[in-house]
């Protein structure tokens, strides 16, 4: 490859890395390379305006950086228009190239490449698909061929290079659980137990492809896997009862006894059987063993003596010598690995036949080996005559190893020198002593059966007698007696009918339906149906031509003959063009007002997308997230167009909740300007308590117009009118949250005390109890949870409340209070309209927008409750908000009103405002109890709490005397009085408990 084709290759790389202009250009880019591989699919080759020379493209130094391009900065951009372009599968095919790539070589190795890189970075959505279309079209078999097929001459570096791709391969489950944990479910290709039962059967492919080929080398990178396998938990000692446990043989064992079976079978048997010698670690080969035992069904009668029972051991054992080929002394860690597992784990006595049948059986023309079997009962006469066994193992564990002791013997030619032997050898002599003492009657009779057994298999004469019964495992023994007339290893398998062949591709489980099992609908015999509710009324024919269908209105409207001079807008890709969509106009109408409209609906329609999938990439959304409030918070509906203020909403939202350390602040520093209406303040406002809510991850209940706001149906506007000026664009929905959260607070006051307050508070928390009112529909109650548009986290609230939100939000508001003041002050000695009121229509400092803004700040206190500075910082400076608006005048409008001593100043204050104020200090001083018990706000904080105490107080009295504030009537009274209440309940709580050692300094 010269210099000239590696310069233009980096040169798309870079191009790749930088924001792409357009989406021809884009397409471009990518299909150049892919022509150099082979790799384009063609109806994309009309795309390739820049093609690439052949072999210009190096896959294991290219195609990385190029799979890294795409899934750092192309996929998070492009992908929903790619998709809409139908160009997805050129970006899929630098990862997993399609089935008519499959067959090139080079479709493998991007394949590796793939894993390789996805695995190495934090998953996406599109990662996790890429890597569940991976799993599917590329395993493992499929892998080593283009791993080994590319290295043919070198085998270290292809050995090196299938380590790297099975470490990656194996940890792909894990990531993705991680990735994902509760923001979305698992693709059923990539669940635990599925993903790795279906690599176990690519392996037994791969091991079935192997075997048919006489490589070098080939044993290595399989055991390599199975090792690996081994280690994630793979090979269970007992069969899995889990779907999410995967198992390699129950996954494979009915594949593997159907290989066995067919005809040219004996290179297969071979392989398993080297495999088995091949594996490195003893700790390993013991987990591939027990797994294989385990793996075996259990007979249905573990004595039976009928024909089918002794078939089926016979196939089980037949099984296992061609998986383990055949074990003798020789095969030393086989050998002992597998006396081990057979002696040291509890079994069923029908798999002590399995095992003797598999050990000593006759397969193919082999007599058992006498030598091994001598070995075998030596080794069971160990275990079976220690005093440890005899005295503490239970009854099932005795039988289980005097039934493999028995049936051992059995194998070896009757009154030979071996069975003489065994009936001299001491251990055996001391064991049946030790059984004869025995005081359990069944364990007894187990060491009188194996005497009497082994005398009798001796030439010998022995009769314990006392055989006939049904007690004390006397059925067992006889039973046993009828086991052993015959050998399991004698019965012939070759006039045996193989069991039926089961598809590897049906291992996942679940019934697969044919043809002839689907449903199917019949016409009736006349061609009458009596279901008449889809029968059309009869019409006379029109001549009116047909109307267009909605396929048929997308093909005018896309029509190139008849847009001429329509400018389409394009999507945006990036922010910074979403940024300059929604600025272009200023919020201001201008002469080109179809292109306006088009621009903002376009900005509006994918902005919360762009502005969530953007989280988590690079410092894109930082960069722009100042420009993005100025242009959304600054927006006006001048077009009239759907969904604008949701649209809007959600989109502010998306920015406080992924760029809370860059969009907040300057949210707040626009919320103070006096150039915003009620309703753009409002959406400030929102933006700043849902977002709070998405980071703390508390629920969002959604809004829901309550029917009974409808006082004269008859004077209905049309129903799409009446639903668009019903609705509130979301200003309840502040409102709702608070009165869920105080509402909380109260009844978990009321719950905590109600058994233990004198009967005077008991009379006074009464008065905050809901009144029974009409119960109103549920619906509103529902709670959704906020979209997820990428698996990226969102940051902690708590990292960012008080420093990004609480304080900036207060503080500003102190600054603004001292401006509006000293506005009125400077105006005060003029007449009329001459004089400024900060509490005016429209204002900050006007009640509607005061309350709303009060409930913000509870809802933002409540949220950041576990914040470290919360105590010191956040709740004594709410409380001094609270306290502040609620006792103080914040404009002289308020005192004009009536200012006299009786009223103590709060005829002047809305009751919103006064609801507000008084669930905001609710909040902190529930918060005080539950963090520290209150000790901090009242030791350190004596005056501000006497203070609250004092204000809430009087307030409840004046509403107990009849006194009416300004606003009140329906349910601000009732949230008033609850409120005010609820302090006083906090109050007492805290002065009670921490009354001695406060300190009044005033």
């Amino acid at each position: 490859m010269d210099n000239a084709a590696r310069d233009q290759v980096r040169d798309v790389i870079d191009k790749l890395q930088r924001p792409v202009p357009d989406l021809s250009t884009l397409l471009s880019l990518l299909c150049g390379p892919l022509g150099s591989l082979g790799l384009l699919p063609p109806k994309y080759t009309r795309y390739n305006t820049s093609p690439l020379s052949n072999g210009s493209v190096n896959i294991r130094k290219h195609i990385p950086a190029f799979q890294r391009a795409l899934l750092e900065h192309i996929a998070p951009t492009w992908d929903s228009l790619l998709a809409e372009e139908d160009a997805s599968p050129l970006m899929d095919q630098y990862f997993c190239p399609d089935n008519f790539s499959f067959t090139y070589s080079a479709s493998g190795d991007v394949a590796v490449m793939a894993y390789s890189t996805i695995t190495s970075q934090p998953l996406t959505k599109y990662a996790i698909y890429l890597l569940a279309r991976l799993a599917s079209e590329y395993p493992v078999d499929r892998l080593h061929s283009a791993i080994y097929t590319t290295n043919q001459s070198n085998g270290a570096v292809s050995m090196l290079a299938w380590e790297d791709c099975i470490r990656s391969v194996l940890s792909v489950p894990g990531k993705v659980s991680n990735a994902i944990a509760e923001t979305g479910e698992v693709p059923t290709q990539l669940e635990h137990g599925t993903y790795y039962n279906n690599i176990s059967v690519r392996t037994e492919s791969l091991v079935f492809s192997l075997s048919s080929k006489s490589a070098r080398d080939a044993v290595s990178p399989v055991t390599y896997l199975l090792s690996k396998l081994v280690a994630i938990g793979a090979f269970p000692s007992t069969q899995p009862t889990s779907r999410s446990q995967p198992s390699f043989f129950q996954a494979t064992l009915q594949i593997i006894r159907d290989r066995t079976v067919s005809t040219g079978a004996s290179g297969y048997i071979t392989m398993w059987s080297s495999l088995f010698s091949e594996i490195p670690s003893t700790l390993t080969l013991r987990s591939i063993i027990t797994s294989l035992l385990a793996a075996i069904p259990p007979l249905t009668y573990p004595t039976g003596t009928d024909m089918s029972q002794r078939i089926a051991v016979k196939r089980d054992a037949r099984l296992l010598r061609c998986i383990t080929g055949r074990v003798t002394p020789e095969r030393d860690e086989v050998w002992e690995t597998t006396m081990g597992i057979i002696l040291g784990k509890d079994w069923d006595q029908g798999y002590a036949r399995i095992f003797i049948c598999w050990l000593f059986g006759s397969f193919s023309g082999q007599m058992p080996n006498e030598k091994a079997l001598e070995v075998f009962i030596e080794e069971v006469l160990i275990t079976w005559s220690s005093p440890d066994h005899i005295k503490h193992s239970l009854l099932s564990r005795h039988r289980y190893m005097t039934t493999i002791l028995l049936i051992a013997i059995s194998y070896l030619p009757p009154s030979s020198q071996s069975i003489t032997s065994v009936s001299l050898a001491p251990p055996f002599i001391s064991g049946i002593g030790l059984y004869v003492g025995h005081l359990d009657s069944s364990v007894r009779r187990c060491g009188m059966l194996a005497a009497e057994v082994v005398a009798q298999r001796a030439g010998k004469i022995l009769d314990f007698g006392e055989w006939d019964g049904e007690d004390s495992g006397k059925p067992w023994a006889r039973e046993v007696r009828q086991l052993l007339q015959m050998r399991d290893g004698d019965v012939d398998l070759e006039d045996v009918t193989p069991t039926d062949n089961v598809d590897s591709s049906d291992v996942k489980g679940g019934p697969v339906l044919s043809d002839t099992a689907r449903a199917t609908f019949r016409e009736p015999p006349d061609g009458y149906d009596s279901d008449d509710s889809l029968t059309g009324y009869a019409s006379p024919s029109s001549s009116r031509s047909a109307s267009p269908t909605p396929s048929e209105l997308d093909a005018i409207e896309k029509d190139p003959a008849l847009n001429v001079g329509v400018k389409k807008v394009p999507r945006p890709v990036y922010l910074a063009q979403l940024g300059d969509l929604l600025r272009s106009t200023g919020g201001t109408k201008s002469s080109n007002e179809p292109d306006d409209a088009d621009k903002v609906e376009m900005a509006l329609k994918y902005a919360e997308e762009l502005i969530r999938k953007k989280r988590g990439y690079g410092t894109e959304l930082d960069e722009n997230a100042v420009n993005l409030v100025y242009g959304l918070i600054g927006l006006q509906n001048n077009y009239e167009l759907e969904n604008f203020e949701e649209k809007r909403q959600d989109a502010l939202n998306a920015l406080v909740a992924c760029a809370p350390r860059k969009s907040t602040p300057a949210l707040i520093e626009e919320f103070f300007k006096n150039q915003y209406s009620t309703s753009q303040r409002y959406v400030a406002l929102n933006a700043l308590a849902l977002g709070a809510r998405e980071m703390a991850s508390l629920p969002i209940p959604s809004p829901k117009v309550n029917p009974d706001r409808i006082s004269f149906p008859s004077k209905q506007l049309p129903t799409p009118l009446h639903q668009r000026y019903l609705e509130d664009g979301g200003q309840q929905l502040i409102p709702l949250i608070m009165d869920s959260i105080s509402n909380h607070v109260i009844d978990k006051e009321k719950d905590a005390s109600v058994d233990k307050v004198p009967e005077i508070v008991r009379e006074r928390r009464l008065r905050i109890s809901k009144p029974k009112i009409t119960p109103v529909s549920s619906a509103g109650a529902k709670l959704v949870t906020p979209l997820s548009m990428s698996l990226h986290r969102l940051t902690p609230f708590i990292e960012v409340a008080t420093e990004y939100f609480i304080a900036p939000l207060i503080n500003q508001f102190w600054l603004f209070l001292r401006d509006e003041r000293t506005r009125e002050e400077r105006t005060a000695h003029h007449q009329g309209r001459q004089q400024y009121h900060g509490a005016g229509t429209g204002l900050i400092l006007n009640p509607v927008v005061l309350s709303h803004f009060l409930r913000t700040v509870a809802i933002l206190v409540h949220a950041a409750q576990n914040a470290p500075e919360w105590m010191a910082v956040v709740a004594p400076d709410a409380l001094e908000l609270a306290v502040t608006i609620g006792t103080r005048p914040v404009s002289r409008i308020e005192t004009d009103i009536e200012d006299d001593e009786e009223s103590g100043g709060q005829r002047g204050k809305e009751a919103s405002v006064l609801s507000a104020a008084l669930e905001l200090a609710l909040v902190v001083l529930d918060g005080c109890l539950e963090i520290d018990g209150g000790r901090t706000i009242s030791l350190e904080y004596t005056t501000l709490l006497l203070g609250v105490g004092e204000w809430a107080g009087c307030l409840f009295a004046q509403l107990e005397k009849g006194i009416k504030v300004q606003g009140t009537g329906g349910v601000h009274e009732i949230k008033l009085r609850r409120a005010a209440a609820g302090v006083l309940l906090k109050i007492d709580d805290l002065t009670t408990k921490w009354r001695r050692s406060m300190l009044d300094i005033r």
